[in-house]
């Protein structure tokens, strides 16, 4: 079990607790509202009994703009149930249209580099222009509210001027990376009976062009409903499709009302997004439109203090739920950066050179990357001028200890390292950063505002200090408000509600600390149950991979008959090494020294790379369910994958027991 560490890596000064967001917001609550809250923890227990009252302040504190009023501010349908809450009902606003209250021409909207573009400055009135053409051209073609508009786009500045148009206008917005497979990019868009397509002839990988057109054919055909596809000639300036709009036409639309916003209820979709299709059809998560604006607007404000004019990142790709949460740092009047291509091209450097050239505050990636990092041996803070850098995120899968020492050892020492935990089901987090204390080796500050997370035991009380099921007790404005096609809410209720009815089961396996901070130890679904002791992967991972030898790892749990259980360890070895049987004893010894003899491995076995989602979490179940015969291709669908062939090697794996 891990073990809280008793001092801290990092703390604020008294200067940076007064100055945060959250300490004026709660500040406003004692003036306003009478409210005195000794602490975090109080703060937070308020947020989480007494939610009308708390996202009634959230509302009021960010001065949100409603064309109507509300009546309620929650409405359960019942006690017992999530599912069908109603947030804010009568009011009606837009999510764009809040965003734009930040326009200033005395700094850039956002900031935009790829492999192949250096650093250039979008202002807030080209931004403001050219939203306004693309939601006049999508008004003339006959989108309106409640229509889809889907982009297949890089991370570039059209995909932010495309979902803004989208949204003033009322549509809902899906999007899916160019590095998806065709057929993922079906199953996704074929649900929502798209109207309007975007798509970009290519992107910049490593260095390398690859040309999406004719996928782009093929996804068009496969999109019976489309009416118009929008093309955005991004790796060749004369590249066109036939009978497609040229993006730089849209541009051209007039707009002579300039920038108009459709107001829409706060429950109004404003976005779909999927999960990762790992385990079946990729489900169609659609979110409100008020419920992101306020979760958005108390996570960047709150809890990772994001300050108008201040730089934030975080390295994603459009297909990713981050994408979406970080064009909400606009929201708070922040310059959002962007970056194409690929994170360790032409090497590892290629991002910390960015955060000293766009003078970054906050930069956020996934673990993943940082771990390349430290494997690496790169050290940032002695290449890079990272003066204007105040916090570092990270999310995706657990970041281990190692990965917390690093950062300030080889990053910055007085850096904020915010470890960021949620998802695309709440297309934000429910654990995360806090600008009023300290950061621990390998723990997640705290629970977030409204979010009342606790860790469940086998028998559904909760736990402290001990390893349990991450539930959340009480509904959010930016859970789900359907999956897109799910009569009677099914697929929805199974996702999240069957084992333990009303409350929602995350999925992961967590610890909450005797100081109220979480410690997340791997997907629940791929936990490791030995002897009846249930083991987090991500324990096993950090000390395998703090081996010189081992570039990467990946663990299962195999439920044999007769009620036996085998565990074997695949290793990534590092260039010039071999898995001898000294070092095989080495890693059995470290987990065994480390942590217990029940972490220590079965068997062993060498291969050649871990198979990864998009978006950079260790594919264990899958891989479970092959070595168990399940055929590869039933186990998930390979173009949600970063490295789709990895799969293959598993297939037929003979394991010796």
């Amino acid at each position: 079990m891990p073990r809280p560490t008793l001092t801290p890596l990092y703390k604020p000064d008294q200067r940076t607790v007064d100055q945060s967001i959250l300490k004026q917001y709660m500040n406003w609550l004692f003036i306003k509202k009478g409210l005195y809250f000794r602490d975090y923890d109080d703060l937070w227990d308020w947020s989480v009994t007494d939610l009308e009252d708390f996202w009634e302040s959230i509302y009021q504190f960010f001065d949100v703009q409603s064309h109507t009023p509300y009546h309620e501010v929650v409405l359960k349908p019942n006690r017992s149930e999530m599912i069908g809450t109603e947030w804010f009902t009568g009011a009606t606003l837009n999510y764009a249209e809040y965003l734009f209250r930040h326009k200033n021409d005395q700094r850039a909207a956002l900031l935009f580099a790829s492999e192949r573009q250096r650093l250039v400055a979008i202002s807030w009135d080209t931004l403001e222009r050219q939203v306004a053409a693309v939601a006049t051209y999508l008004r003339q073609q006959g989108v309106g509210v409640g229509d889809r508009v889907v982009s297949v786009l890089p991370n570039i500045p059209q995909a932010v001027v495309a979902f803004l148009a989208t949204n003033a206008i009322g549509a809902v917005w899906s999007s899916c990376s160019p590095d998806f497979g065709t057929a993922s990019i079906v199953d996704r868009f074929q649900q929502i009976e798209p109207k309007v397509l975007i798509a970009a002839d290519g992107y910049t990988y490593n260095g390398k062009p690859i040309d999406k057109t004719e996928a782009m054919r093929e996804l068009r055909v496969s999109l019976p409903t489309l009416q118009r596809v929008i093309w955005v000639p991004y790796l060749d300036a004369s590249s066109k499709l036939e009978r497609a709009t040229l993006w730089k036409d849209v541009l051209d639309t007039p707009a002579p009302d300039g920038l108009e916003f459709e107001p829409v209820p706060f429950e109004h979709p404003i976005w779909v997004l999927y999960s990762s299709g790992t385990t079946g059809k990729p489900k169609a998560i659609t979110h409100s439109v008020g419920g992101c604006l306020l979760e958005h607007l108390k996570v960047l404000a709150l809890h990772q203090d994001v300050h108008v004019g201040e730089r934030y990142f975080w390295y994603s790709t459009t297909g990713w739920m981050m994408w979406n949460f970080a064009v909400g740092s606009l929201l708070v009047g922040a310059t959002l950066v962007l970056y194409d291509g690929a994170a360790g091209y032409p090497d590892l450097n290629v991002l910390w050179k960015l955060a000293e050239d766009a003078r970054i505050a906050h930069f956020g990636g996934g673990a993943a990357f940082y771990l390349a990092c430290l494997r690496e041996g790169l050290q940032p803070g002695g290449s890079y001028k990272l003066t204007h850098l105040r916090s570092i995120g990270s999310t995706g899968s657990p970041l281990p200890p190692e990965g917390f020492r690093w950062i300030y050892d080889a990053v910055k020492p007085n850096v904020w390292l915010i470890s960021f935990s949620g998802g695309t089901d709440v297309c934000s987090g429910f654990v995360g950063g806090n600008p009023m204390l300290p950061v621990y080796e390998g723990e997640i500050q705290c629970r977030l505002l409204g979010s009342k997370v606790e860790a469940f035991d086998e028998n559904a009380k909760p736990v402290r200090g001990e390893l349990g099921e991450m539930v959340i007790l009480e509904p959010m404005p930016s859970m789900p408000i359907y999956f897109w096609n799910d009569p009677n809410n099914e697929r929805y209720r199974k996702s999240y509600f069957t084992e333990y009815p009303g409350i929602w089961r995350h999925g992961d396996y967590i610890q909450i600390t005797e100081r109220n901070g979480v410690i997340i130890s791997g997907r629940s679904d791929a936990t490791l149950n030995r002897d009846g002791v249930r083991i987090g992967t991500s324990e096993i991972y950090s000390a395998v991979e703090s081996l010189p030898e081992i570039a990467d790892s990946l663990i299962v749990g195999l439920e044999q008959p007769g009620g036996r259980y085998f565990m074997p360890l695949f290793v990534v070895l590092r260039e010039g090494f071999t898995l001898s049987d000294e070092l095989i004893t080495r890693i059995k010894q470290t987990l065994r020294s480390r942590f217990s003899p029940r972490h220590v491995p079965d068997a062993v076995y060498p291969i050649g790379e871990v198979p990864y989602t998009i978006s950079g979490k260790k594919l264990e179940t899958p891989v479970k369910k092959i070595l168990s015969g399940m055929d590869a291709s039933l186990a998930t669908s390979k173009d949600t994958l970063r490295n789709p062939a990895s799969l293959d090697q598993f297939t037929g794996f003979i394991i010796s027991r």
